[in-house]
């Protein structure tokens, strides 16, 4: 059974690797992984298309995304703010924290300028799947709004065909499928998993021992609490706390920063050397350190911000407004705030703070990215050596970032899962949801959990990617005559 389980984590590393890195085993098959490739490419294709529509459209997004705090139309569930509020719930959780420290430790400090890119090109990608997942959303019998990437495949591509016949009926079911595998191991296991060692590793400090299965009934219980009520009982949750978690996370990482300031130079150079091989080029591997670091914070940064996986989609589709343009701009907010805001918060504290931490083979380092130490506990380790009680700082924060992931991803589980085998379905979702989280509190192997959730979101974003560039001329036909609008002086709210 021991030889079982070991040659399963070695095909999930070997697959994962492959995906995201272009290796397989010892070898290097590809120069990068392909979805990395088709990732950015398609991120720099809309960016190109829409005329730098992110940079450009950027102030006028945050307009919208104010105005968006009341209904700005009569279909949808929930107001544009709560939108993206729920789906910044599925993008900030754990790859802000145990992300971010994973992608540093893993790919050098170099990946944080990967993810960087990543989120630029990823804003683009986040205006053409939104904006198409209001244009094609629908409205069910029982009143409820539903879209995503299987909507907008289904209508836009497949011209209105019920079920999966036609020419793309089988790509909506390959999303469908894939964000029900991304569900459980990106959107509940590895953020119940995350929690759970995070508080666990809290109550060592405090000599109080914290039974996993505790937390897990905890936590299944609050997240039950809330999702039963579904995507408006969400939306109210999301839009008050994911606000007031980000302010405050944020606002913890700069007083680190200031503390530390006089590092903050050289993490950035840290940061760009790594990215293009300057810092292996002496010892001459510059190629490795590159393919490492774009590996990491291409795979990381797509976990964290989500752009182009087409989960955000699904709950900016219920948003209540008659724009999709001004609906897409205000989703290209949300990856700015996760990636560019939070996850380079965590990746100057992770570089600046200086303290003694445990190296491998024995012995300490001065910082927490060069340690032996895994995922969150990195992240924990340097708030915890920068200012007094850092550690419970994250620990708080992991847990509101954590939790609303959860509840956010239990809605894109049921939205996939309606899809497939009907509204019916929706409710044993929710149950099923609840043992899901109480077994994620329960997995030791992490490194394991990571690199299937690699992989789970690699199921999704591929058939994602293919539609949004095959529905690509809708897009900029939306972005033109919204533009057209704003020469005009018209509102395009």
């Amino acid at each position: 059974m021991g030889d079982l389980f070991s040659g399963l984590d070695g095909l999930i590393n070997n697959v994962s690797n492959f995906i995201w890195g272009g290796t397989w085993g010892d070898a290097q098959v590809l120069p990068l992984g392909f979805l990395a490739v088709v990732l950015l490419g398609t991120g720099l294709y809309y960016m190109i298309r829409l005329g730098g529509r992110p940079i450009l459209r950027f102030f006028p997004a945050l307009k919208e995304l104010w105005a968006g705090r009341k209904s700005q139309g009569e279909d949808g569930d929930i107001t544009p703010w709560q939108a993206l509020s729920t789906a910044l719930s599925g993008q900030v959780g754990t790859g802000n924290l145990a992300g971010v420290a994973t992608a540093i430790s893993l790919g050098g400090p170099g990946a944080i300028f990967w993810m960087w890119i990543t989120a630029l090109l990823g804003m683009a990608c986040a205006f053409a799947e939104s904006s198409l997942a209001v244009k094609y959303r629908e409205t069910h019998p029982d009143g409820r709004i539903h879209g995503g990437p299987m909507f907008y495949i289904k209508n836009g591509l497949n011209k209105g065909r019920a079920g999966f016949g036609g020419w793309f009926g089988w790509l909506a079911m390959l999303f469908c499928i894939g964000t029900l595998i991304s569900a459980v191991a990106t959107g509940g296991m590895i953020q119940a998993n995350s929690i759970t060692e995070s508080v666990i590793q809290t109550g060592n400090e405090l000599n109080f021992a914290i039974p996993t299965w505790g937390v897990g009934l905890v936590l299944a219980a609050l997240v039950f609490l809330v999702i039963v009520g579904g995507i408006k009982s969400i939306g109210s949750v999301a839009g008050k706390v994911v606000p007031f978690m980000a302010l405050f996370y944020v606002a913890v990482a700069l007083v680190v920063i200031i503390i530390n300031i006089v590092h903050v130079p050289e993490a950035f150079g840290l940061i760009f050397s790594h990215a293009f091989g300057w810092h292996e080029a002496v010892g001459g591997a510059a190629g490795y350190g590159v393919m490492q670091a774009v590996r990491y914070g291409v795979a990381r940064g797509l976990f964290s911000n989500e752009a182009g996986q087409g989960s955000a989609p699904i709950a900016h589709a219920a948003a209540q407004t008659k724009s999709p343009v001004a609906q897409g701009e205000i989703a290209m907010i949300g990856v700015f705030i996760d990636t560019i805001v939070i996850c380079t918060m965590t990746a100057l504290v992770i570089l600046v703070a200086e303290g003694s931490y445990p190296a491998e083979g024995g012995g300490v380092v001065s910082y927490a990215w060069q340690s032996s130490l895994n995922s969150s506990a990195i992240t924990t380790a340097a708030f915890a050596s920068a200012i007094p009680g850092g550690q419970f700082v994250i620990t708080v924060a992991l847990a509101l970032f954590a939790f609303t992931t959860i509840i956010g991803w239990s809605y894109y589980a049921q939205q996939a899962a309606s899809y497939l085998f009907g509204d019916w379905v929706t409710n044993i979702i929710r149950y099923v949801w609840v043992l899901i989280v109480f077994a994620g509190c329960l997995v030791i192997d992490t490194v394991t959990l990571w690199r299937f959730g690699d992989i789970a979101n690699a199921s999704m974003a591929f058939p994602n990617l293919i539609a949004i560039l095959l529905l690509s001329g809708a897009v900029a036909t939306m972005a033109r005559e919204a533009d057209d609008k704003v020469k005009r002086g018209e509102s395009i709210i």
